[in-house]
């Protein structure tokens, strides 16, 4: 984690970025990603030339001819030139850098640069050379990110917001992701689950602190394990930066609608771990709807559901949040949803989360399934969360960062040895044939017994004989006074 000197340094950058006339923090974040890449760009090609010369090989550098567009030369510029530099020739000059469709190009597709003026600009390359993350190591470059990321708190259209960071763990820990899987996330953002993902791997094959991936197993970690997809092009290049800050060199992240039939479109049966929070407040036009689907709907909840569904190989597992409307709403298309994940797969984990989870953002009660394709279920285990380490008012205040979030991975663990039936708990099982006699009802309120403790009241004319003293005696009182 960030200490708080690198903190207050981010906190200054954004702070620069809103008084500077940048207040919407897509925007904001967006454009200190290229100042950001801008400096990495210098500090990779750097690295490549002494590699090169370390193993007596060529490298051509990628700012040859172009010297005046890396970093330490551009930012060394006076005020009354730089803003114009950086717009009309390193700009496009890192437009076309590399080779066909290389990473770079692809970062900078459609980009634009927006800083307004020569002064915010001088102050953000002050500010990212302060914060000397050339210097820093993979973790911290990472953190240093996240900590950027953790101002987007403005929610997007159709439904969009970042997962809580916690929440993104605990759902990483059921899934497992391990080296050798294909992990996807088919509306990706800022890519947390990815990010989060490439971590749990690297943490799992650790020993003593030290890595224990061979060369070909990192190299297929790094370039072809992590996939995700989203139909926002700034988001994209956000998760791509997020990622690469991470230590990932080519994500594999592209910009579309992943529910139309539009190209690069995800395979079925290819991946083998899926983690997503897909947008879900939005509607499409049937037009844009892809063929592949069996379910008719336009519903982006439901749609994604099959479409992870789709994707996943056979015994490929599956974490999803899914709006609680999901778990009991009675359309055709939400029991058809239902039955697929309930007779195709094996519905494990249903984790009912209270509302406030995702407050500022939005304050809709939802829920996480976990599930593997493949088998039918044959019973589903149920966990109502009623805390998760902060408030659930709007202000989302610190408490334990954790709340029921280590009780519900422990027991998960334990669930088969515990089998618990005992619905007056947070958890327990219920059988498929139950399930099924609801209409394949999942919310955790239609089995979870409440457990009512009675209450004694007093006889109505005690009750008013309590009245009428208390009434002598405030009289009583009142003359005390006026004596």
């Amino acid at each position: 984690m960030l200490d708080t000197n690198l903190k207050s340094k981010i906190n200054k950058l954004w702070d620069k970025f809103w008084s500077g006339g940048l207040s919407n923090p897509i925007t904001a974040i967006e454009q200190m990603s290229y100042l950001i890449f801008m400096k990495k760009l210098e500090d990779e090609d750097e690295k490549r030339i002494r590699e090169a010369d370390f193993a007596d090989e060529k490298y051509k550098s990628i700012f040859k001819g172009h010297e005046d567009c890396k970093w330490s030369k551009w930012t060394t510029l006076p005020a009354e030139s730089i803003l114009d530099h950086v717009r009309d020739k390193v700009f496009p000059f890192m437009r076309n850098i590399g080779d066909g469709d290389s990473l770079y190009k692809e970062y900078m597709k459609g980009a634009n640069f927006g800083i307004p003026t020569s002064s915010l600009l001088i102050e953000a390359v002050n500010i990212i050379n302060d914060m000397h993350i050339k210097e820093q190591n993979q973790d911290t470059q990472g953190d240093i990110y996240e900590y950027l990321l953790s101002e987007l708190t403005t929610a997007g259209k159709n439904g969009q917001f970042r997962t809580p960071r916690h929440i993104i763990n605990m759902m990483v820990n059921l899934a497992d992701p391990e080296i050798g899987d294909k992990v996807l996330d088919p509306a990706c953002g800022t890519a947390g689950f990815l990010v989060n993902s490439y971590q749990h791997i690297l943490q799992s094959n650790k020993k003593e602190g030290i890595s224990t991936l061979t060369p070909t197993k990192k190299k297929l970690l790094d370039e072809d394990s992590i996939f995700g997809y989203d139909f926002d092009e700034t988001m994209k290049r956000i998760s791509i930066m997020n990622l690469m800050m991470h230590g990932i060199k080519k994500p594999n992240i592209f910009w579309v609608n992943t529910l139309s039939d539009a190209e690069p479109r995800i395979s079925d049966n290819t991946y083998d771990v899926i983690l997503a929070n897909p947008p879900f407040k939005g509607s499409l036009n049937e037009a844009e709807i892809s063929e592949r689907f069996r379910i008719k709907t336009t519903k982006t909840e439901i749609l994604f559901l099959e479409l992870m569904y789709h994707a996943l190989t056979p015994s490929g597992r599956c974490a999803v949040i899914v709006p609680e409307g999901v778990l009991f709403g009675n359309s055709n298309a939400h029991k058809r949803v239902r039955e697929i994940l309930l007779t195709d797969c094996r519905l494990d984990v249903v984790i009912s989360m209270p509302s406030g989870v995702f407050k500022p953002y939005a304050g809709v009660s939802t829920a996480v399934l976990f599930f593997t394709k493949g088998e039918p279920t044959q019973k589903v285990w149920f966990y109502k969360m009623e805390a998760d380490g902060y408030s659930l008012d709007d202000k989302r205040t610190f408490i334990d960062g954790k709340g029921d979030i280590p009780d519900i991975l422990e027991r998960f663990t334990k669930r088969e040895k515990e089998n618990p039936i005992d619905r007056r708990k947070k958890y327990f099982f219920v059988q498929i044939n139950e399930i099924k006699e609801k209409d394949w009802d999942l919310s955790i309120s239609k089995y979870r017994e409440i457990e009512y403790e009675e209450v004694k009241y007093e006889k109505p004319e005690v009750i008013k004989k309590k009245i009428l003293q208390l009434e002598e005696d405030i009289i009583k009182g009142l003359k005390e006074l006026k004596i």
